[in-house]
Parts: C-alpha cells; sequence; structure tokens
C-alpha cells in the first residue's frame, strides 16, 4: 500500500515538473519610446491551453548593480498584469543611465523564466518632431518658429539632447508632384528665415528634429502653406480703386431706388390719386360710416369752394345840393357875379377852404340816377353849377339810409 502511495506521488512530481518545464517565457521584449516616454512590449504564446490564464511581472534593475558581488534588489514597475506591455514612463528613469529589464510569465501558480532586455534612454529613446510649427510673413521672406519637442514632464528635450537642431524642408506648391523641387535648411534655432523666395508664391514648410550623436532622426511635421508677399503693382491698385468705386456707386444707386420705392408705394397706399368710383361716394360722405377710409392731400372745403379775394370798400363821396333859397339868397360878404357865383367881398377874413357844412340833414340825392336827371334836378333848386354837377357824376352810389353830411361849394 505504502509503496503505491510512493508512485502516485512520483508521477505527480514529474507531472509538475513537466507543467514548469511548459512555460516559455516572453520574447521579443521591445522598447517602444518618444523622448522620455517608454513602454516595454513583449510576446507570448497565446495558443497554448493556459493563454487565458497567464500573467506578467516586470522588473528593472541599474545594470551597474549587476556588477557587484551580492544580488542586487530588483525593482518591479507591473506585477501580474494580463496586457503585453508596461508603462515605464511613471518611473523618471535617469536619461543618462543602463538598466536591465526582465519578465516573467505566471501560468496558475507556475511561472516561466525571465525575458531580458537592456534600455539606455539616451541612446535607444526615439526623438519627437517639433511640437509645434507656424509660419509667419516677413515680406517675400517667410518666418519660421519652431517649439521643441518636449518630455513627460513638459520640459525641453535640449535639456538631454543640447546639441539638437532642426532640418527643414521646404518646396513651391504647385499641382504637378512630379514638378516638385525641394529645399532643405538647418538650424539650430527657434526661428528660421526662409530667404530667396518669390513673391506672391504659396510655399510649404515641414521641419524635422535631429540630434547626430546617436543619429537620431525624427518624423517631419505636417505641412504648413503659406504665401509670401511682395509689391503691389499700379495696374492692381487701380483695378482695385475701380472696383471699390463701381460697388460704392452700386451701392448708393441701390439705396436711392430703394428709398423712391418705398416712398412711391407708402404715397400710393395712404394717399391715392384715383378717386373712389361713384357708387362708393356715399359711404365717404357719410360721417357716421364705420368704414376706414384712407387720408386724402385735399380738404373737402378745397374739393367744395372756390377761392375768394377780399378787397376794402373805396371810400364814397357825398355831394348834395342847398335848399333853393339858400342858393337865391347868397351868404352876408358875397356879392353874385356875372356867372352865377359869389365871390368873398372881404378879402381880409379868414383862410377856410370855402366849403361849409350845414348844420341839420337835408334830403338824400339818388346816387343812380342818369347825368340828365342830376341836371335837371339841379336846375330846379336853382342856378346851374357844372363843377357841382361834375362832382356828382363821379361821386358812386351811397345808400339813403347811411348818415349825411351836407356840403356846399
Amino acid at each position: 500500500m505504502s509503496a503505491a502511495v510512493y508512485v502516485c506521488l512520483l508521477f505527480g512530481y514529474f507531472q509538475a515538473g513537466a507543467v514548469v518545464a511548459e512555460v516559455k517565457p516572453p520574447e521579443n521584449l521591445t522598447m517602444i519610446t518618444m523622448n522620455t516616454n517608454y513602454t516595454l512590449s513583449w510576446d507570448w504564446d497565446q495558443s497554448s491551453p493556459e493563454s487565458a490564464a497567464v500573467s506578467f511581472t516586470t522588473q528593472y534593475v541599474a545594470r551597474y548593480r549587476l556588477s557587484k558581488k551580492k544580488s542586487p534588489t530588483w525593482t518591479t514597475a507591473c506585477e501580474k498584469t494580463s496586457r503585453r506591455s508596461c508603462d515605464l514612463t511613471k518611473l523618471s528613469l535617469y536619461f543618462l543611465g543602463m538598466y536591465v529589464l526582465r519578465v516573467q510569465a505566471n501560468v496558475n501558480g507556475h511561472v516561466s523564466d525571465w525575458g531580458q532586455r537592456e534600455f539606455c534612454p539616451d541612446q535607444d529613446a526615439a526623438l519627437g518632431p517639433p511640437t509645434k510649427v507656424d509660419l509667419s510673413l516677413a515680406g517675400s521672406d517667410l518666418d519660421i518658429f519652431i517649439s521643441d519637442p518636449l518630455t513627460s514632464t513638459n520640459s525641453s528635450m535640449r535639456e538631454n539632447h543640447p546639441e539638437l537642431y532642426f532640418h527643414v524642408l521646404y518646396w513651391e506648391r504647385c499641382v504637378d508632384p512630379q514638378a516638385l523641387r525641394t529645399q532643405t535648411l538647418s538650424s539650430g534655432a527657434s526661428i528660421v528665415t526662409l530667404p530667396d523666395l518669390k513673391a506672391w508664391t504659396w510655399y510649404c514648410v515641414s521641419v524635422q528634429t535631429r540630434y547626430d550623436f546617436y543619429k537620431k532622426k525624427s518624423s517631419f511635421t505636417t505641412p504648413r502653406c503659406m504665401q509670401t508677399e511682395g509689391a503691389i503693382p499700379w495696374w492692381q491698385i487701380v483695378g482695385y480703386f475701380l472696383v471699390s468705386l463701381v460697388l460704392c456707386f452700386l451701392l448708393v444707386l441701390l439705396s436711392l431706388y430703394s428709398s423712391l420705392w418705398c416712398y412711391k408705394t407708402l404715397k400710393a397706399t395712404w394717399f391715392p390719386s384715383v378717386q373712389l368710383p361713384t357708387p362708393f361716394q356715399y359711404l365717404w360722405d357719410s360721417s357716421r360710416s364705420d368704414i376706414p377710409r384712407l387720408l386724402t392731400p385735399d380738404s373737402v372745403s378745397e374739393l367744395l369752394c372756390d377761392k375768394v379775394t377780399v378787397c376794402p370798400e373805396p371810400p364814397v363821396l357825398e355831394i348834395h345840393s342847398p335848399p333853393s333859397e339858400v342858393l337865391l339868397a347868397p351868404p352876408s360878404g358875397l356879392e353874385p357875379d356875372s356867372s352865377g357865383r359869389h365871390s368873398r367881398q372881404d378879402s381880409g377874413g379868414s383862410g377856410d377852404s370855402g366849403v361849409y357844412s350845414t348844420g341839420g340833414s337835408s334830403s338824400l340825392m339818388q346816387p343812380n340816377s342818369s347825368h340828365s336827371s342830376t341836371r335837371a334836378r339841379v336846375s330846379e333848386q336853382g342856378p346851374f353849377d357844372p363843377e357841382q354837377v361834375k362832382m356828382q357824376d363821379m361821386a358812386p352810389p351811397v345808400n339813403a339810409d347811411e348818415g349825411i353830411v351836407d356840403m356846399c361849394v
């Protein structure tokens, strides 16, 4: 019985040793780097049945520690991870140091041998392109502003590579790729000027970072293009002026036309020149109509009435004959002459005008009678006086009921 137990234990021991021998170590350890960003990747046989349960452990140590007699202390970077890579950027490895990296596979508690490789950041880390490239015009030339590549801590890679410089590739943009002719320029400065460029021509620029000590070259940046400038010809200035002048004229003309059109539209809407038809005039004339109506430029009074001019009435000169008894009896101081007129006897009297007014009123003489009736009435009252008759003919007609002032001539 005990012999059977020993046989089973021996069989299990050999089987376990076979499983351990079957776990393969990781292969093709590769460093994926860019400036100071480091990632270790490896390959492992995924066709084995245990590939689903496999995990990996990554460790590193400085190479100089391996030369010592006592065994070095390895630092674990990634432990029991199922991924086929391990990020070493967070470890902040010394850029000029030498390190030994190793990876081990673990399947259900059974581990493989270590897969190792050496790594020197200064020599093995790839150099990245410039962080940023900008173009600026400098007349007929172009200024290129180049930003240094950055580390994982956003510092310049010039701290690690003091002799870093830029390789500038530029060319004239054209439609035919076969006619493309490139030119190069190298400079360690962050500002580079491209000389001897054609005026009013498009140029494209791409920049590469280089470090000659380890022959490091980055990839080229995305091309940036810009057109150069130059002296503007006189015909182009005149053309721009004429075009702007025509545009301004058209704009002003359009504004005037729009204003005139709006004015005519509003005038035709609110002040129509066409009168309403006769059947609808009663609606317009009705003051109690509720129908809305438009305004007209002429008022109702101007449409129904004519203009009347009022002039002042001319003054009226009235001449009346005194009674016959007064005419027959000459006033005191006057003697009748041969012509029938009275003359002043006293020349030293007052300087009156010779016209006297009686205090009373006499009967009104009809102004609208003819000259014959006037002469007849005068002959009936007394001797004929030509001046009196002439003044009566010139006098305008008067109303009989107005106030009368007797005048004597």
